[in-house]
């Protein structure tokens, strides 16, 4: 979970290490299969690792599989040592008896890997139909991995007090694209970009993502090394 192309890699292998721990149970045989850690924030002195993942257990001789993405906490030290300091897993919300049709298609699709946290914000009826809609029409080009829709992710924009649009349902984050990892350096810089304005062209107003490109929907930072975001106004 972190390697070529990570920005502080420290910070993911402890984040990583941390979420193992978390959801590993005690009581019996079980596996942690850690599907990406990104960043929700990365500042000098603080950081925030945004951890996807699924559980598989053994309980009375039957496989269980579940999962869920918890928001790592980190801070650094006078003396440059970074430690986890708060664990926060994702709250999804029950699911809803009633999914709108685009829905419905997300949660069907070969097409878009959803982790169980983020499948399980569809279920509840909170994610905008703008973000769904999107999902299924960058899916008839590219097989999607997506990272974070709503629950897990921290409720500002990290380091501010600008309300992020993930927990509102309007967000969804992308950290694979065609089966490749958009932190990697292997991973094309046409394919990376030509996403980012694929999304842009679906109503994106807020797209950020490892490289800057011209337009005024367009940022990069730090954070958006690993991934490409995709917010939305309504």
């Amino acid at each position: 979970m972190a390697g070529p192309g990570e920005i502080q890699p420290e910070v993911k292998r402890l984040a990583v290490a941390a979420v193992v721990k978390l959801l590993r149970p005690t009581d019996t045989q079980a596996v942690v299969e850690v599907i990406d850690a990104q960043y929700g924030g990365i500042l000098s002195d603080s950081a925030s690792v945004l951890v996807p993942c699924r559980v598989y257990s053994i309980r009375q001789n039957r496989l269980i599989s579940g999962g869920t993405t918890v928001d790592v906490r980190l801070s650094k030290s006078s003396q440059g040592t970074w430690r986890v300091i708060a664990t926060h897993p994702a709250r999804p919300g029950a699911p809803v008896a009633s999914l709108s049709a685009a829905a419905r298609q997300v949660l069907a699709s070969e097409q878009i890997l959803l982790p169980p946290a983020s499948a399980a914000d569809i279920r509840s009826g909170q994610v905008h139909d703008s973000v769904l809609t999107a999902m299924l029409e960058l899916a008839k080009t590219y097989r999607i991995g997506v990272s974070v829709i709503r629950s897990g992710h921290p409720t500002n924009v990290f380091g501010t007090d600008r309300p992020s649009d993930h927990p509102r349902g309007r967000a969804f984050d992308t950290w694979q694209i065609d089966g490749h990892p958009v932190v990697a350096p292997s991973t094309s810089r046409s394919l990376i970009t030509s996403y980012m304005r694929a999304t842009e062209s679906l109503g994106s107003y807020n797209v950020g993502g490892p490289y800057q490109l011209s337009g005024t929907a367009y940022f990069s930072d730090q954070t958006h090394h690993d991934h490409i975001h995709a917010g939305f106004r309504t």
